[in-house]
């Protein structure tokens, strides 16, 4: 495979499992439940690598702990909305101002620019997501809740943003990727943890029991997601365009939103996927 068509692969193949990692979470009923027993396996998953891989040099450890803080204001965000929402309804929105917000944040901090057709390209797909968002006839009845649920969404954008412009500075500085990879995960589930086991003390083990199933293939998914997405934010120095191509999980997640929790689809966001995935040609074009 060219080695420019390598980071463009591994974007797809994160949007995939992301995809199955968020319907797992949601499907779960208890999602923050769910997404602690995602973040446990996802620890679970890498703990043997971490006698394999060099640790992070000390210098770095500073960057480490604070991509772990940005992960967690991205979780409580992603927690809150998608408890407020439905799936096909939060996801496209955080997903699709999520490149937008990139973009912004990696030309401040990473002094990344993006060329006018990649910059129409962008604008396109994240105002397809928007459009893709927008509640479908049968949720009007719930205006209210769905806009206390795009609120959370917007947050979640954010801190995608965020976590995707400290991850590609931290993973490209890191010697080995690989370590910055073991290690968030490593330290990633504590937060979340902490957080379930307050809120749901004297019913822990009632409530993880049902997560069980979903919460082990959301965190195997979760970290062959995340590990392909840092990876490639070393091949390239783009990060917004690797994040506009993960995204492309909104499609794939409303599509099992369709399938297995009944929601919405329709010719609507039909079109918004067709000119999501035009504006991301765009994007690869410029």
């Amino acid at each position: 495979m060219p080695a420019t068509l390598l980071p463009v692969a591994l974007g797809l193949f994160s949007a995939i499992t992301v995809a199955i990692a968020n319907v797992a979470v949601k499907r779960g009923g208890d999602v923050l439940t769910a997404r602690m027993v995602l973040s446990v396996v996802m620890a679970i998953s890498v703990l043997p690598f971490a006698f394999i891989v060099p640790p992070p040099p000390v210098d770095l450890w500073p960057a480490v702990l604070g991509a772990v803080m940005v992960h967690w204001f991205y979780q409580t965000c992603l927690i809150r909305s998608l408890h407020r929402g439905d799936l096909s309804l939060v996801f496209p929105v955080m997903r699709g101002l999520a490149p937008l917000f990139t973009a912004i944040l990696a030309f401040i901090a990473l002094r990344e620019t993006l060329s006018p057709i990649a910059i129409g390209g962008l604008v396109m797909a994240s105002v397809a997501l928007i459009v893709f968002a927008l509640p479908t006839d049968s949720a009007l009845d719930r205006r209210r809740l769905d806009r206390a649920a795009l609120g959370w969404a917007v947050g979640t954008a954010l801190g995608i943003a965020a976590y995707a412009v400290v991850d590609a500075e931290v993973a490209r500085d890191m010697p080995v990727t690989a370590t910055f990879i073991v290690w968030l995960f490593l330290l990633d589930w504590i937060g979340i943890t902490v957080v379930t086991l307050w809120t749901r003390r004297g019913a822990v083990l009632a409530r993880v029991r049902p997560q069980l199933k979903a919460g082990i293939w959301g965190g195997l998914a979760g970290t062959l997601s995340y590990g392909a997405i840092i990876y490639a934010y070393t091949l390239t120095d783009t990060t917004a365009l690797v994040t506009a191509i993960r995204e492309t999980s909104v499609v794939f997640a409303a599509l099992l939103g369709w399938v297995f929790l009944k929601e919405g689809f329709g010719a609507r966001r039909t079109f918004a996927a067709l000119a999501l995935a035009s504006g991301l040609v765009l994007m690869q074009l410029g």
